[in-house]
C-alpha cells in the first residue's frame, strides 16, 4: 500500500465550504484510491483541511497525482485554495490494519525530521514498541515519506483531549513510548498538530 497526504490551505473562514468539491472530486470515474480520512484543523496552522487516501500500487498513486497537478480545479475547490501540497508515503512494516468508523473526534498528527540514515533504526524500534503502544490508544497510520527529506508522520487517534493528555501520560508511566530510537534518530524539527473529522471522512 501507498498513501497521499494532501494539505489544502483555503482562505479564511471557508475551509468547510471547500469539502463539498473535495469529496466530489474523490468520486469522480477517474479517481483512483481510497479516502482513509478528511479531517479540519483544530490545533496548529488554521483553515487547513487534510486528505489522506490509500492506494494500492505506487502506479495508482502516482497517475492521481498527475491528475491533480494538472487538474484546472485541484480537489474540486479551486476557488477557495491558496496553497496545496501532495506527498507521498510507504506505511511502515508489520502494522495493524487501518481502522475504520469512529476512533476519534480526536486525531494527532505527528511529523518528524529523520537524522540522515535515521530510518532503519527507526522502524526497527516502533515495531517493538507498537504492540504495547496500541493497547492504548489506536494507531491510524505511521508512514514514512518518499520525496522530500527524510521524515515520518504518524496519525493517533483519542475520544478527547483529556484522554489524550491521560493516555500520553501513561505510556510514559509504562516505559512503552517513545520509542528507544528517538534521541539517536529525530531532529528537532518535530510538529504536532490536531485535527477533526469532516462530515465526508471515513474516519470520525
Amino acid at each position: 500500500m501507498f498513501y497521499e497526504v494532501a494539505t489544502l490551505t483555503t482562505s479564511v473562514s471557508h475551509t468547510l465550504l471547500a469539502v463539498p468539491g473535495v469529496e466530489a472530486y474523490l468520486t469522480t470515474s477517474d479517481a483512483r484510491g481510497k479516502l482513509v480520512g478528511c479531517w479540519r484543523s483544530e490545533f496548529g496552522p488554521q483553515n487547513r483541511l487534510i486528505v489522506l487516501r490509500e492506494f494500492a500500487t505506487r502506479a495508482d498513486l502516482d497517475s492521481e497525482r498527475q491528475r491533480g497537478l494538472l487538474s484546472s480545479n485541484p480537489f474540486g475547490c479551486g476557488q477557495y485554495l491558496l496553497g496545496l501540497s501532495m506527498e507521498s508515503h510507504a506505511p511502515f512494516p508489520n502494522l495493524p490494519p487501518v481502522p475504520a468508523g469512529q476512533i476519534g473526534p480526536i486525531y494527532e498528527f505527528r511529523s518528524y525530521i529523520l537524522k540522515t540514515a535515521g530510518l532503519p533504526e527507526t522502524l526497527e524500534a516502533w515495531s517493538e514498541m507498537l504492540p504495547k503502544r496500541t493497547k492504548l490508544s489506536p494507531l491510524v497510520i505511521a508512514m514514512y515519506a518518499l520525496d522530500g527529506a527524510p521524515r515520518f508522520t504518524h496519525i493517533w487517534a483519542y475520544p478527547g483531549w483529556n484522554e489524550r493528555m491521560d493516555i500520553r501520560a501513561e505510556a510514559l508511566r509504562q516505559s512503552v513510548w517513545p520509542p528507544r530510537s528517538a534521541p539517536h534518530t529525530l531532529t528537532p524539527a518535530m510538529v504536532s498538530e490536531v485535527y477533526l473529522p469532516t462530515e465526508i471522512s471515513p474516519l470520525q
